[in-house]
This record gives C-alpha cells, sequence and structure tokens, in this order.
C-alpha cells in the first residue's frame, strides 16, 4: 500500500534562524532511583528491556538533543512508546526531567522556580492537547478566553480578543455554544483558539488530531498550515502518522525507544534514511512527492539552460515529471531568473524508483548538481545521518503516560 503525502507547505525557517528551544542530552527516567541511569555510561547502554530487568526503570527519553528553530513546525514523530508525548512534556516541566538541559530564549527552563515556570506556561509556551480540555459548563467563546481570564486580562478585553480567534479558526456564530453541541474537529478548533488567544511564543501539539476522522484530521492539519502561514508562529508537533509530519513539519525528528534516531526535513528522511528502521518507515511514501527539484537536478549544458519548461527549485519531482512529459525534453530549475540545472527523465525516473538515495549529501543537494554555483546558507544543518544514534532492541512499551 503506498501512502498519500498530502501537499507540503514551503519551508518557513531558515537553517541559520535563531534557536526557541534548545535541548541537550534529555533523559527522562522513570522508577526507582531514576538518575542513577544517565549517571552511569553501564546503564544508560541498556536495551529498554534489559534496563528494566536489572534496575526496574523505563527510559521514555534517552539523550535527546536538538534546537527548534524560530518560525518553524519542528515535528516529533514515533510510534505508541516511543517517548514524544514525555518529550514534549518535558519541555514546560509538566513531566520533570531526570537529567540533561532546557532552555527557551537561552533562560534555563529547569532553573526555573514555581513563579518563571508559570509565566512559561501561560505566556510562552501553549500547549493544544488530543483530548481538547474544554470546560464543559462554558461556552466556546469562555473556553476560549479562559487562558486569558487566567493571565488576568479585563473581561471585556478577553472576550473581544477570544472573539477574533474564535473567528480565526473558523468558528464564527457559534460564540455562544457549549462544547456538548460541537463536533469534535470543531472541540478541536476551541482548543487550538484558546491555544492561539494568549499569544505564546511557541505552539506545542500532542496528537491533537489523532482521535478525529480522516476528513476532519486533513481539514484541521490545513488549518494549522494556513494559520502558521499567516502568523509564523513556532510549533513543536508531536504525531504519529507519518503523512502529517510531511505535510507539516519544516523538520521531523523520528524517535525509536526514547531516542532520536533521526533528524533531518521530510526530504532528507525519505532520501537518506539513517537506518533500516527509518527505511521500513519511509518505505511507502511517493517519493517524487517529497524530494525536490534541487536534489533531482543535474548541470545543464549550454542548450538546455536556454530551452524547456521552468520549475521551481523547492518544486516536487512529481511537478516536473509532468512537465518533462508535456514537452519531451528536460524541465530548468530556474531561481530569480538564473537557471540553475535541469531534470531529465533519467533523473525523474531514478527518483521514483528510490535509487538516487545515495548521491545526497548533508544539504540534500545531489553530489553532481549545481550546488558549487550556489551561495552556502549560513548555519545549515549537519546530515543526521552521518553519525545516527543507534537504535534501542525492539520490544518497546508504551510509555507511562502523564498525569
Amino acid at each position: 500500500m503506498t501512502l498519500t503525502v498530502p501537499t507540503r507547505k514551503p519551508p518557513t525557517s531558515p537553517s541559520g534562524a535563531e534557536p526557541v528551544f534548545s535541548v541537550d542530552g534529555l533523559w527522562k527516567v522513570f522508577g526507582p532511583k531514576p538518575e542513577r541511569v544517565p549517571a552511569e555510561p553501564e546503564l544508560a547502554a541498556l536495551s529498554p528491556a534489559g534496563l528494566r530487568a536489572r534496575t526496574g526503570c523505563t527510559a521514555a527519553v534517552r539523550d535527546v538533543s536538538f534546537d527548534v528553530r524560530k518560525g518553524e513546525v519542528f515535528v516529533v514523530m514515533g510510534l505508541s512508546g516511543s517517548g514524544k508525548s514525555t518529550l514534549v512534556r518535558c519541555l514546560t516541566r509538566l513531566i520533570e526531567p531526570t537529567a540533561g538541559t532546557i532552555a527557551i530564549d537561552g533562560e534555563d527552563v529547569r532553573a526555573m522556580d514555581r513563579t518563571r515556570l508559570r509565566e512559561l506556561r501561560r505566556h510562552r509556551a501553549a500547549m493544544v492537547f488530543q483530548h481538547f480540555g474544554l470546560l464543559p459548563h462554558r461556552t466556546v467563546l469562555d473556553n476560549v478566553a479562559y487562558g486569558l481570564e487566567i493571565q488576568g486580562m479585563g473581561k471585556s478585553e478577553r472576550r473581544e480578543k477570544a472573539a477574533e480567534f474564535v473567528a480565526k479558526v473558523g468558528l464564527a456564530g457559534m460564540e455562544k455554544r457549549r462544547p456538548g453541541q460541537l463536533s469534535g474537529g470543531q472541540r478541536q478548533r476551541v482548543g487550538l483558539a484558546r491555544a492561539l488567544a494568549v499569544d505564546p511564543e511557541v505552539l506545542l501539539f500532542d496528537e491533537p488530531f489523532s482521535a478525529l476522522d480522516p476528513l476532519i484530521r486533513r481539514d484541521m492539519q490545513d488549518e494549522v498550515a494556513r494559520l502558521h502561514e499567516e502568523e509564523g508562529r513556532t510549533m513543536v508537533f508531536i504525531t504519529h502518522d507519518l503523512s502529517e509530519a510531511l505535510k507539516l513539519g519544516d523538520r521531523i525528528a523520528l524517535m525509536r525507544d526514547g531516542r532520536v534516531v533521526q533528524l533531518g526535513t521530510p526530504e532528507e528522511i525519505v532520501n537518506s534514511p539513517a537506518d533500516e528502521y527509518v527505511r521500513e518507515f519511509v518505505r511507502d511514501v511517493p517519493r517524487e512527492q517529497v524530494v525536490t527539484c534541487r536534489t533531482a537536478m543535474r548541470p545543464a549544458s549550454a542548450d538546455e539552460a536556454g530551452n524547456g519548461p521552468a520549475v521551481r527549485p523547492e518544486a516536487p519531482v512529481a511537478e516536473a515529471i509532468e512537465a518533462v512529459a508535456r514537452a519531451g525534453a528536460p524541465a530548468r530549475v530556474m531561481d530569480a531568473g538564473r537557471c540553475m540545472g535541469v531534470v531529465d527523465s533519467e533523473a525523474l525516473l531514478s527518483v521514483v524508483a528510490g535509487t538516487n538515495g545515495t548521491d545526497i549529501d548533508a544539504s540534500g543537494e545531489r553530489a553532481d548538481s549545481v550546488a558549487s554555483e550556489r551561495k552556502s546558507e549560513p548555519g545549515s544543518a549537519p546530515d543526521a545521518t552521518s553519525s545516527p544514534q543507534p537504535s534501542a532492541a525492539p520490544d518497546p512499551e508504551r510509555e507511562p503516560e502523564a498525569a
């Protein structure tokens, strides 16, 4: 069965953008004397089953490091028990980490006192949960205004602001309804509006659409993509759905047994999987919908540079397939009026067949492309495949649920 990949939004965060969240060497261990697991290399190296047998502990998050760049959608993806929900709760200390560092705008989250931590959760990072968490006795408007009420905003002002966000998420006219009168998708829109209304620096989504049927789920994905395009707000999005991750993510961290096994753009993960686990994960992805013309292109001859259909560097290869089929000639990859290279039938076939992955370098480009003609981008992310974190032994168990 082939996975359907929805149309991707264009990348929104440059590789050199400053980090909002910085995570380094993060561990969360459940069980007796959890701090000894990251502190003792012998214990830290054990498989999940071995660690449980030896210590009675479960390491839900194992030595995880990453930055979330300003303005990007950072997706954390993995199956049940991979540690993704525990990880996102550690960011605001809804779950207390065992070891490692977390910083938001350079401020140490683990060192925050109760007052600073309360401010972080109320003003700087808002969570959108899977199960909505709406107050059943309050109307849509008052549910959306709840976070503003907690912040101390006056009634008239907060209701006016809440009404603005009710309309923004497509619920205008439903302000007086109660949650029991709404569909699942509408309730999730209320949860999204409530999070947006407090104007947080970062939105944290913990599998927000998992309980929705496929059509409503797709609509909500489109809503998140639209809001992100309009506001440019930094988002951390947790999901077990590869299609959702590929559609929404600027970068994806793929987790297994508490570890990040690969971190990269959707194209890097599909084109250059770090190990067999990732390769199996992306096996059914239609590569032509994810791989870009920038990656598939080769240098153009003088004749090719002046003739043929034009495609954008970030256009998916599927777009070039149509252009080449119509014109019967290679498509030019054009950027600001300059021909960067061409994609021909041979390159397109290699993408579809999955035989071009070995030609991808750390920046996601073909090694034989015209990359030397382009200015290198500062701050580009290192190749996540060059030193993948080891995959723990199978036999994953579901991570402990947070309250």
